[in-house]
């Protein structure tokens, strides 16, 4: 197991290396120069505009700049935005907020996949099944803007039980309808998964025989049925994590919850480089620290799967 860990770790230098590098070259590659975009329709003094492309590093070549940015990674220092904001200090305002939202998404997604699909696996072709998977494929095919603003005119305005807007230190409560939108627009996904899986688990040659040895239907179905058909399951969350990570924009935007969505689309908007290099590095560590648990967790889900 620690030899499986200290590789995956190795593996994370690279993909991470090749990311930021990437990421960097597509954002300073874009046209246009961001100090003048500061003073908006005003003409600068050229010795402030010199200033600050010093000060920025800007009037550096770009594999200078990128080194100098991962210099500064190594050490903790995420540099300065354009506005004159430490970036590390953007991170921990909007960071708390994205993770905590994302983490109640995927708690409501696993809850309603995980025992809907159990139950329409275990009730193929019946009513509640073909009732589920029409709901399911609805979900689907909805865009979630539209899922956000029917939940926001319907639970929030009309019947009062949500509060419709965030904003800025509100509590984690006013965040349950935004996670509600965003773990409904994912767990149709999950819950076909786990239909799909737990079909395929019953016809399971140890199914069958703790079934012959006497074992009861309470004791086979959430040990040996449920436990080995999470892995698809539980693989796709990992993933819907990361998605909830970077793509939570439009529904952030909706209900003005200040995280990274909404940081990181003004960030673009202001064309500040460092700001979004900075946001998209921390997006990789946290999508592939996600990964790495979700690869050890198969082991425990599934008594078959061991790391040498």
């Amino acid at each position: 197991m620690l030899r499986y860990l200290l590789f995956r770790i190795l593996q994370v230098i690279p993909v991470l290396l090749g990311t930021t590098f990437l990421i960097y070259f597509l954002v300073f590659a874009m046209p246009g120069d961001p100090i003048l975009a500061m003073f908006g329709d005003r003409t600068p003094d050229p010795a402030i505009v010199a200033r600050l492309k010093a000060e920025y590093h800007l009037d550096q070549p770009f594999i200078v700049q990128y080194l100098l940015y991962l210099k500064g990674v190594l050490v903790g220092d995420f540099g300065t935005s354009f506005s004159g904001v430490p970036v590390a200090d953007t991170l921990a305002r909007t960071f708390p907020v994205t993770i905590t939202l994302a983490a109640m998404a995927i708690v409501i997604e696993l809850t309603l996949a995980i025992s809907i699909g159990l139950v329409s696996g275990l009730r193929k072709g019946k009513l509640f099944d073909n009732v589920n998977l029409i709901i399911g494929l609805l979900f689907m095919s909805i865009p979630i803007f539209v899922i956000a603003f029917i939940a926001q005119f319907g639970l929030g305005f009309k019947l009062g039980w949500f509060r419709t807007t965030v904003g800025t230190g509100a509590p984690i409560q006013d965040m349950l309808l935004p996670a509600i939108v965003l773990g409904f627009s994912l767990y149709a996904t999950s819950m076909r998964l786990t239909r799909a899986s737990v079909i395929d688990t019953l016809n399971q040659d140890f199914v069958r025989t703790a079934y012959a040895k006497g074992l009861s239907r309470g004791r086979v179905i959430p040990v040996h049925v449920l436990r080995n058909s999470l892995i698809p399951t539980i693989t796709n969350s990992a993933t819907n994590f990361g998605v909830l990570m970077v793509g939570a924009t439009v529904t952030e935007g909706i209900f003005n919850v200040p995280g990274v969505g909404n940081a990181l689309f003004q960030a673009i908007l202001k064309g500040d480089n460092s700001l979004v290099v900075s946001f998209v590095t921390v997006m990789v560590l946290v999508y592939l620290g996600v990964n790495l648990v979700v690869d050890l967790l198969y082991a425990v889900l599934d008594p078959r799967i061991r790391y040498a």
